[in-house]
Protein backbone atom coordinates (compact mmCIF):
# COMPACT_ATOMS: atom_id res chain seq x y z
CA UNK A 1 0.00 0.00 0.00
CA UNK A 2 1.24 2.91 -1.26
CA UNK A 3 1.37 6.73 1.08
CA UNK A 4 -0.83 7.76 -0.70
CA UNK A 5 -3.55 4.88 -0.42
CA UNK A 6 -2.59 4.69 2.88
CA UNK A 7 -4.90 7.91 4.21
CA UNK A 8 -7.69 6.43 2.05
CA UNK A 9 -7.82 3.04 3.41
CA UNK A 10 -8.27 4.35 6.95
CA UNK A 11 -10.89 7.10 5.93
CA UNK A 12 -13.02 3.85 4.63
CA UNK A 13 -12.96 2.72 7.74
CA UNK A 14 -14.09 5.29 9.28
CA UNK A 15 -18.24 4.97 10.05
CA UNK A 16 -20.25 8.47 10.15
CA UNK A 17 -21.79 8.62 13.62
CA UNK A 18 -25.29 7.92 13.07
CA UNK A 19 -28.06 10.75 13.29
CA UNK A 20 -30.09 10.87 16.15
CA UNK A 21 -33.12 9.23 14.02
CA UNK A 22 -31.09 6.33 13.66
CA UNK A 23 -30.16 5.54 16.99
CA UNK A 24 -33.66 5.31 18.10
CA UNK A 25 -34.86 3.09 15.36
CA UNK A 26 -31.96 1.08 16.16
CA UNK A 27 -32.89 0.99 19.77
CA UNK A 28 -36.32 0.39 18.54
CA UNK A 29 -35.50 -2.84 16.88
CA UNK A 30 -33.03 -4.31 19.25
CA UNK A 31 -35.47 -3.75 22.21
CA UNK A 32 -38.96 -3.60 21.95
CA UNK A 33 -39.82 -4.90 25.13
CA UNK A 34 -38.33 -1.62 26.50
CA UNK A 35 -39.97 0.22 24.32
CA UNK A 36 -43.49 -0.98 25.14
CA UNK A 37 -42.77 -0.93 28.52
CA UNK A 38 -42.19 2.95 28.60
CA UNK A 39 -45.04 3.52 26.07
CA UNK A 40 -47.04 1.55 29.28
CA UNK A 41 -45.72 3.10 31.56
CA UNK A 42 -46.54 6.60 30.02
CA UNK A 43 -49.69 5.57 29.58
CA UNK A 44 -50.32 4.47 33.49
CA UNK A 45 -49.06 7.78 34.63
CA UNK A 46 -51.78 9.60 32.02
CA UNK A 47 -54.42 8.23 33.70
CA UNK A 48 -53.61 8.45 37.03
CA UNK A 49 -53.38 12.43 36.00
CA UNK A 50 -56.82 12.00 34.52
CA UNK A 51 -58.43 9.97 37.03
CA UNK A 52 -61.66 12.16 37.33
CA UNK A 53 -61.89 12.61 34.01
CA UNK A 54 -61.62 8.86 33.18
CA UNK A 55 -63.17 7.41 36.08
CA UNK A 56 -66.64 9.82 36.26
CA UNK A 57 -67.81 8.30 39.01
CA UNK A 58 -66.75 8.59 42.72
CA UNK A 59 -64.88 5.65 44.28
CA UNK A 60 -66.05 6.06 47.59
CA UNK A 61 -69.88 6.17 46.78
CA UNK A 62 -71.86 3.74 48.65
CA UNK A 63 -74.97 2.19 46.81
CA UNK A 64 -75.74 -0.90 49.00
CA UNK A 65 -79.06 -1.18 46.45
CA UNK A 66 -76.35 -2.24 43.69
CA UNK A 67 -74.40 -4.31 45.56
CA UNK A 68 -72.38 -7.02 44.11
CA UNK A 69 -73.57 -6.44 40.85
CA UNK A 70 -72.10 -7.75 37.60
CA UNK A 71 -70.56 -5.42 34.40
CA UNK A 72 -73.19 -3.50 33.24
CA UNK A 73 -73.53 -0.32 31.06
CA UNK A 74 -74.01 1.91 34.53
CA UNK A 75 -71.17 -0.04 35.69
CA UNK A 76 -68.32 -1.15 33.43
CA UNK A 77 -66.38 -3.51 35.39
CA UNK A 78 -69.57 -4.47 38.02
CA UNK A 79 -69.79 -2.93 41.75
CA UNK A 80 -68.11 -4.56 44.99
CA UNK A 81 -69.57 -5.86 48.71
CA UNK A 82 -70.74 -1.68 49.44
CA UNK A 83 -71.82 -0.91 45.90
CA UNK A 84 -69.13 1.24 44.96
CA UNK A 85 -67.56 1.22 41.08
CA UNK A 86 -64.65 -0.80 40.51
CA UNK A 87 -63.77 1.07 37.50
CA UNK A 88 -63.51 4.12 39.22
CA UNK A 89 -62.02 2.64 42.43
CA UNK A 90 -59.47 0.81 40.03
CA UNK A 91 -58.67 4.31 38.12
CA UNK A 92 -57.77 6.20 41.30
CA UNK A 93 -56.00 3.52 42.52
CA UNK A 94 -53.88 4.25 40.00
CA UNK A 95 -52.76 7.39 41.90
CA UNK A 96 -52.21 5.37 45.09
CA UNK A 97 -49.96 2.55 43.69
CA UNK A 98 -47.64 5.77 41.36
CA UNK A 99 -47.17 7.63 43.85
CA UNK A 100 -45.71 5.16 46.37
CA UNK A 101 -44.22 3.96 44.09
CA UNK A 102 -42.56 6.84 43.18
CA UNK A 103 -41.84 7.66 47.42
CA UNK A 104 -40.38 4.43 47.90
CA UNK A 105 -38.08 4.95 44.99
CA UNK A 106 -37.18 8.37 45.74
CA UNK A 107 -36.86 7.38 49.49
CA UNK A 108 -34.58 4.31 48.64
CA UNK A 109 -32.49 5.84 46.25
CA UNK A 110 -31.67 8.71 48.43
CA UNK A 111 -30.59 6.84 51.54
CA UNK A 112 -28.74 4.24 49.06
CA UNK A 113 -26.80 7.32 47.72
CA UNK A 114 -25.78 8.68 50.85
CA UNK A 115 -25.07 5.26 52.40
CA UNK A 116 -23.22 3.89 49.69
CA UNK A 117 -21.00 6.83 48.97
CA UNK A 118 -19.91 7.17 52.41
CA UNK A 119 -19.20 3.23 52.67
CA UNK A 120 -17.40 3.13 49.18
CA UNK A 121 -15.38 6.26 49.83
CA UNK A 122 -14.05 6.26 53.23
CA UNK A 123 -12.69 3.00 54.17
CA UNK A 124 -13.84 2.77 57.99
CA UNK A 125 -16.92 3.83 57.09
CA UNK A 126 -17.36 0.49 54.75
CA UNK A 127 -17.57 -2.43 57.27
CA UNK A 128 -20.21 -0.82 60.09
CA UNK A 129 -22.58 0.41 57.23
CA UNK A 130 -22.35 -2.84 54.81
CA UNK A 131 -22.71 -4.82 58.05
CA UNK A 132 -25.92 -2.61 59.19
CA UNK A 133 -27.12 -3.09 55.59
CA UNK A 134 -26.67 -6.47 55.78
CA UNK A 135 -28.82 -6.63 59.11
CA UNK A 136 -31.76 -4.87 57.14
CA UNK A 137 -31.36 -7.61 54.82
CA UNK A 138 -31.49 -10.24 56.43
CA UNK A 139 -34.92 -9.96 57.90
CA UNK A 140 -37.58 -10.73 54.93
CA UNK A 141 -38.97 -7.44 53.29
CA UNK A 142 -42.35 -7.87 53.77
CA UNK A 143 -42.10 -8.97 57.40
CA UNK A 144 -39.63 -5.78 58.18
CA UNK A 145 -42.43 -3.43 56.34
CA UNK A 146 -45.32 -4.75 58.07
CA UNK A 147 -43.20 -4.51 61.37
CA UNK A 148 -42.88 -0.67 60.83
CA UNK A 149 -46.44 0.31 59.45
CA UNK A 150 -47.48 -1.35 62.94
CA UNK A 151 -44.97 0.52 64.95
CA UNK A 152 -45.81 3.83 62.97
CA UNK A 153 -48.84 3.58 61.94
CA UNK A 154 -51.23 2.88 59.08
CA UNK A 155 -50.39 5.78 56.32
CA UNK A 156 -49.86 6.13 52.87
CA UNK A 157 -46.44 8.14 54.59
CA UNK A 158 -45.57 5.40 56.77
CA UNK A 159 -46.09 2.42 54.07
CA UNK A 160 -43.44 4.37 51.42
CA UNK A 161 -41.08 4.72 55.08
CA UNK A 162 -41.54 1.33 55.46
CA UNK A 163 -40.85 0.17 51.74
CA UNK A 164 -38.18 2.73 51.48
CA UNK A 165 -35.74 1.74 54.35
CA UNK A 166 -36.54 -2.04 52.90
CA UNK A 167 -35.04 -1.41 49.37
CA UNK A 168 -32.40 0.96 50.84
CA UNK A 169 -29.86 -1.64 51.13
CA UNK A 170 -30.05 -2.48 47.18
CA UNK A 171 -29.01 0.73 45.99
CA UNK A 172 -26.30 1.14 48.89
CA UNK A 173 -24.55 -2.14 48.04
CA UNK A 174 -24.72 -1.14 44.21
CA UNK A 175 -23.78 2.82 44.95
CA UNK A 176 -21.05 1.57 46.60
CA UNK A 177 -18.99 -1.00 44.15
CA UNK A 178 -19.05 1.56 41.79
CA UNK A 179 -17.31 4.13 44.25
CA UNK A 180 -14.86 1.24 44.73
CA UNK A 181 -14.04 1.40 41.30
CA UNK A 182 -14.20 4.73 41.05
CA UNK A 183 -12.02 5.35 43.92
CA UNK A 184 -9.39 4.19 42.49
CA UNK A 185 -8.99 5.52 39.21
CA UNK A 186 -6.38 8.14 38.23
CA UNK A 187 -8.23 11.29 37.93
CA UNK A 188 -9.61 11.10 41.46
CA UNK A 189 -6.15 10.76 42.84
CA UNK A 190 -5.00 13.82 40.35
CA UNK A 191 -8.27 15.76 42.35
CA UNK A 192 -7.00 14.37 45.77
CA UNK A 193 -3.54 15.50 45.02
CA UNK A 194 -4.25 19.13 44.44
CA UNK A 195 -6.92 19.36 47.20
CA UNK A 196 -9.96 18.40 45.90
CA UNK A 197 -12.25 18.32 49.33
CA UNK A 198 -14.22 15.26 49.56
CA UNK A 199 -17.30 16.06 49.50
CA UNK A 200 -16.65 17.67 46.22
CA UNK A 201 -15.08 14.85 44.94
CA UNK A 202 -18.06 12.55 46.06
CA UNK A 203 -20.55 14.96 44.01
CA UNK A 204 -18.93 16.57 41.08
CA UNK A 205 -16.60 13.15 40.56
CA UNK A 206 -17.58 10.22 41.76
CA UNK A 207 -21.03 10.69 42.21
CA UNK A 208 -22.01 10.95 38.27
CA UNK A 209 -20.27 7.76 37.37
CA UNK A 210 -22.85 6.42 39.12
CA UNK A 211 -26.00 7.75 37.65
CA UNK A 212 -26.49 4.81 34.97
CA UNK A 213 -26.95 2.03 37.47
CA UNK A 214 -28.74 3.98 39.96
CA UNK A 215 -31.20 5.36 37.29
CA UNK A 216 -31.99 1.54 36.21
CA UNK A 217 -32.29 0.15 39.94
CA UNK A 218 -35.10 2.98 40.65
CA UNK A 219 -37.12 1.68 38.10
CA UNK A 220 -37.15 -1.85 39.60
CA UNK A 221 -37.49 -0.51 43.19
CA UNK A 222 -40.22 1.49 41.43
CA UNK A 223 -42.14 -1.65 40.55
CA UNK A 224 -40.96 -3.35 43.38
CA UNK A 225 -42.62 -0.30 45.75
CA UNK A 226 -46.03 -0.76 44.05
CA UNK A 227 -46.06 -4.47 44.55
CA UNK A 228 -45.21 -3.68 47.85
CA UNK A 229 -47.70 -1.78 48.67
CA UNK A 230 -50.35 -3.94 47.04
CA UNK A 231 -49.21 -6.74 49.19
CA UNK A 232 -49.39 -4.55 52.80
CA UNK A 233 -52.90 -3.20 51.47
CA UNK A 234 -53.98 -6.93 50.94
CA UNK A 235 -52.53 -8.01 54.28
CA UNK A 236 -54.63 -4.92 55.86
CA UNK A 237 -51.23 -2.78 56.94
CA UNK A 238 -51.12 -0.71 54.04
CA UNK A 239 -53.02 2.59 53.46
CA UNK A 240 -56.13 3.45 55.34
CA UNK A 241 -59.46 1.48 53.76
CA UNK A 242 -60.25 4.85 52.73
CA UNK A 243 -57.72 4.92 49.91
CA UNK A 244 -59.05 2.96 46.73
CA UNK A 245 -55.53 0.80 46.53
CA UNK A 246 -55.55 -2.45 44.08
CA UNK A 247 -54.14 -4.75 47.07
CA UNK A 248 -57.18 -3.35 49.31
CA UNK A 249 -59.47 -4.24 46.11
CA UNK A 250 -58.00 -7.28 45.91
CA UNK A 251 -58.61 -8.09 49.71
CA UNK A 252 -62.39 -7.00 49.81
CA UNK A 253 -62.66 -9.57 47.05
CA UNK A 254 -61.27 -12.44 48.64
CA UNK A 255 -64.28 -13.69 49.90
CA UNK A 256 -66.73 -12.86 47.13
CA UNK A 257 -64.33 -14.54 44.81
CA UNK A 258 -67.13 -17.40 43.55
CA UNK A 259 -70.17 -15.37 43.71
CA UNK A 260 -68.43 -12.32 42.41
CA UNK A 261 -64.96 -12.85 40.50
CA UNK A 262 -65.22 -9.72 38.59
CA UNK A 263 -63.98 -7.59 41.72
CA UNK A 264 -60.35 -8.66 41.34
CA UNK A 265 -60.01 -9.10 37.56
CA UNK A 266 -59.70 -5.22 36.92
CA UNK A 267 -57.35 -4.69 39.97
CA UNK A 268 -55.40 -7.88 39.39
CA UNK A 269 -54.77 -6.78 35.67
CA UNK A 270 -53.89 -3.45 36.76
CA UNK A 271 -51.06 -4.53 39.16
CA UNK A 272 -49.83 -6.98 36.43
CA UNK A 273 -49.25 -4.43 33.69
CA UNK A 274 -47.86 -1.74 35.78
CA UNK A 275 -44.98 -4.10 37.04
CA UNK A 276 -44.12 -5.67 34.13
CA UNK A 277 -43.81 -2.51 32.05
CA UNK A 278 -41.93 -0.84 34.97
CA UNK A 279 -39.29 -3.95 35.03
CA UNK A 280 -39.71 -3.78 30.46
CA UNK A 281 -38.53 -0.31 31.15
CA UNK A 282 -35.93 -0.88 33.45
CA UNK A 283 -34.23 -3.41 31.28
CA UNK A 284 -34.52 -1.36 28.45
CA UNK A 285 -32.65 1.37 30.51
CA UNK A 286 -30.29 -0.67 31.14
CA UNK A 287 -29.27 -2.23 28.02
CA UNK A 288 -29.23 2.50 26.93
CA UNK A 289 -27.31 3.28 29.33
CA UNK A 290 -24.31 0.38 30.09
CA UNK A 291 -21.77 0.93 27.62
CA UNK A 292 -20.97 -2.45 27.57
CA UNK A 293 -24.08 -3.75 26.48
CA UNK A 294 -24.17 -1.09 23.88
CA UNK A 295 -20.21 -2.03 22.90
CA UNK A 296 -21.40 -5.63 22.02
CA UNK A 297 -24.77 -4.58 20.19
Amino acid sequence: MTVVERPRALADQIRPEPSFGKRVGHYVRRHPGGVLGSMLVLLIVLVAIFANQIAGQDPTALNPAERLAGPSAAHRFGTDNFGRDLFSRTVHGTRISLGVGFGVSLAALLGGIIFGLLAGYYRRLDAPLMRLMDAVMAFPGIILAIGIVAATGQSIANVILALGVVYIPRVARLVRSVVLSVREQAFIEAARAIGVRDWRLLGRHILPSSWSPIIVQGTFVFAEGVLGEATLSFLGVGPPPIYPSWGTILSEARPFIREAPWMMILPGIALTVTVLSLNLMGDGLRDLLDPRLRRRA
